[in-house]
């Protein structure tokens, strides 16, 4: 029997996290990365070193894959559609993609289909950027541009005109949007087959922290049945409509009058969803190898009533496997994931799980392991 090679895009964390999921099952898996020493070039054995928004490149690439996957939204949209004419598998294929990939084409979209999201519009000059804030509550307003930002980057929240200017320096069209009164973050994560198989996994709430995500809670506590059926819905809408392959991450606000609006999409593995690898009877990454290559979805219920995922960032303690004696010792039950990344201060070199049925302990225990690897506490 042959079994598939599953091409992935992208060399960062999510690709060795879906490499990972898919060694079970036998899957084969071949890497473009931008280096060797990218996260998941460290563990694929078949690694291509190049390019990606170079269409040769790709098409090289391409040759001996039985589906081509992504862990970033970056490939040109006109790339990933020659690919398709040359009769290759692109999964989710470009016209999903393109919704991840622009948020201006993104919330047109959604706006389209009826899906609530907060009051937007193209902006061209800071001036614009005035009116837009006239025609509703005034200032502050938030100005995204509308490729290329991820983890904070690439969004500003801007309190007059004067402090407009910066977002339209990179030369890429700009998206404003109202400045959102919510009481917290949520986010609703799908997978999605070929066929319109579709999972849901449950609603979590997203902790963020200047920008990037620092905590998930699984599932959101004091989200009422209702509203999270709603959330779980909205997100299967969205990638039927989309016509998304693979994991759709929905990142939502929860307004402070009970409604959700959605704030952005991700059509990959997310980290709202590192929580599944330990909590949940199929992982998001598992889900997803599953999903590109057409085969029945996994279970997505949870495992144990709890689940926290804390992201472990850099700091100035560069020796973190010194400080699994303590963390393994304290918490038998922790699980650590580590990215093979140089650690630097404040970049997400790592998560760790921790699950039960007492949530404030669940809470405590990963936020006290993530502290310790990144030296923030010794004790």
């Amino acid at each position: 029997m042959t079994f598939p090679v599953v091409g992935m895009v992208g060399g960062g964390q999510l690709a060795r996290m879906t490499h990972e999921a898919g060694i079970p099952l036998g899957i084969r898996f071949k890497l473009l990365s931008d280096t060797a020493r990218d996260s998941a070039a460290q563990v694929v054995g078949d690694v291509v070193v190049g390019d990606y928004r170079d269409l040769e490149t790709l098409r090289a690439f391409a040759q001996g894959c039985d589906v081509i996957t992504f862990d970033h939204e970056h490939v040109p949209t006109e790339h990933l559609r020659a690919l398709e004419a040359d009769g290759i598998a692109v999964r989710p294929g470009p016209d999903a993609l393109q919704h991840a990939h622009d948020k201006g084409v993104m919330r047109a979209k959604l706006s389209e289909i009826g899906v609530p999201c907060p009051r937007h519009r193209l902006v061209t000059d800071p001036a614009d950027v005035a009116r837009f804030a006239a025609e509703g509550d005034g200032f502050p307003v938030v100005l995204k541009t509308v490729v290329g930002g991820y983890d904070g980057k690439g969004v500003w929240v801007v309190r007059d005109e004067d402090g407009a200017a910066d977002p339209f320096l990179a030369g890429v069209p700009v998206l404003a949007e109202e400045k959102v009164d919510f009481v917290r973050e949520l986010a609703a994560n799908v997978v999605r087959s070929p066929h319109g198989q579709a999972v849901a996994y449950p609603v979590v709430e997203s902790v963020q922290v200047n920008g990037v995500c620092d905590t998930v809670i699984a599932p959101a506590p004091n989200l009422g049945d209702a509203l999270s059926a709603q959330a779980q819905q909205l997100a299967l809408t969205i990638a039927a409509e989309l016509g998304v392959v693979g994991h759709l991450a929905v990142e939502l606000f929860e307004t402070r009058d009970g409604r959700i609006l959605v704030n952005e999409l991700a059509m990959r593995p997310h980290n709202s969803g590192h929580w599944t690898q330990d909590g949940a009877i199929t992982s998001q990454f598992a889900n997803h190898v599953r999903a590109v290559l057409d085969l029945p979805l996994g279970d997505p219920r949870p495992r144990a009533k709890w689940t926290v995922m804390s992201n472990v960032l850099g700091g100035d303690f560069p020796d973190m496997y010194s400080a699994y004696l303590h963390c393994m010792a304290r918490d038998p039950q922790l699980k650590i994931h580590m990215y093979g990344k140089d650690v630097k201060p404040g970049r997400k070199v790592g998560h760790v799980n921790t699950y039960g049925d007492d949530l404030a302990d669940v809470r405590e225990r990963a936020r006290h392991a993530a502290d310790y690897l990144r030296g923030t506490i010794t004790e």
